[in-house]
C-alpha cells in the first residue's frame, strides 16, 4: 500500500496498517491463487485417498473374517479327529476280537466246556463294548456285505475272484472291516472284488 491512500489512522502507525494487510491473507488460500481460480484442486484427490483408504479397510477386515472362520473350522476339526491315530491303532484290537470269535466255529462252541463258551462269551461282550465305544466317539464299522457293489471310497481290493457266479465289480469276501470317523475314512474295508467271466 501506499502512503497516499492510507487513512489518518493508519498513517500514524504505518507498522499496524502493513500487519493488517499481511493478517487479512494469512491463512486463506484464494489469496494466493489468481481471481476467480477455485480453491479445491486438492479436494479431488483426497476423496480418491479416502475411498482408497475405505477400500483397504474394507478388504483387510474382509481378511481377518475369512481368517477368523478358517481357523473355527480347523479348530473344530481338529476337536473333531485329534483321536484319529488313537483310533487307528485300536482297529488293530478290534480286529483281533472279532478274529478271535470268528475262530471258534457254532459246533465246537457246543461242543467245548463251560469254561471255555464263559472265555468266548467274554470276547464277545469285549467286542461289542469296544464297538459301541467306537461308536460313542463317531467311529463306525464299515462291513460290505457279499453281493455289495466295490466302492473305491470304502473299499480297497485285496484279491480278484474269477467266476460267473457273482456279477463283476461286487464284492464276494471280506478280510477285514473298514472304519469311518464322522466323515472321513480311517480304514477301508479290505475286499474280494468278483472278476467276472
Amino acid at each position: 500500500m501506499s502512503d497516499e491512500t492510507q487513512k489518518p489512522e493508519d498513517q500514524a502507525n504505518p507498522e499496524a496498517a502493513s500487519e493488517a494487510v499481511i493478517d487479512e491473507n494469512k491463512g486463506d488460500p484464494a489469496a494466493e491463487t489468481p481471481a476467480g481460480a477455485p480453491a479445491e484442486p486438492q479436494k479431488p484427490s483426497l476423496e480418491a485417498e479416502n475411498a482408497e483408504l475405505k477400500d483397504k479397510l474394507l478388504r483387510a477386515m474382509a481378511e481377518a473374517e475369512n481368517i477368523r472362520r478358517r481357523l473355527e473350522r480347523e479348530r473344530a476339526d481338529i476337536a473333531r479327529y485329534a483321536a484319529a491315530g488313537f483310533a487307528r491303532d485300536m482297529l488293530t484290537v478290534a480286529d483281533n476280537l472279532h478274529r478271535a470269535i470268528e475262530s471258534i466255529s457254532a459246533e465246537e462252541r457246543a461242543a467245548a466246556s463251560d469254561a471255555v463258551r464263559a472265555a468266548v462269551e467274554g470276547v464277545e461282550v469285549t467286542e461289542r463294548s469296544l464297538l459301541s465305544t467306537f461308536e460313542r466317539h463317531g467311529i463306525r464299522v464299515i462291513r460290505p456285505l457279499p453281493g455289495e457293489k466295490f466302492d473305491a471310497n470304502l473299499h480297497e481290493a485285496m484279491f480278484e475272484v474269477p467266476g460267473a457266479e457273482h456279477a463283476a465289480g461286487t464284492v464276494v469276501h471280506v478280510v477285514e472291516d473298514g472304519y469311518m470317523m464322522g466323515d472321513r475314512l480311517l480304514r477301508a474295508a479290505r475286499v474280494g472284488v468278483a472278476k467276472g467271466a
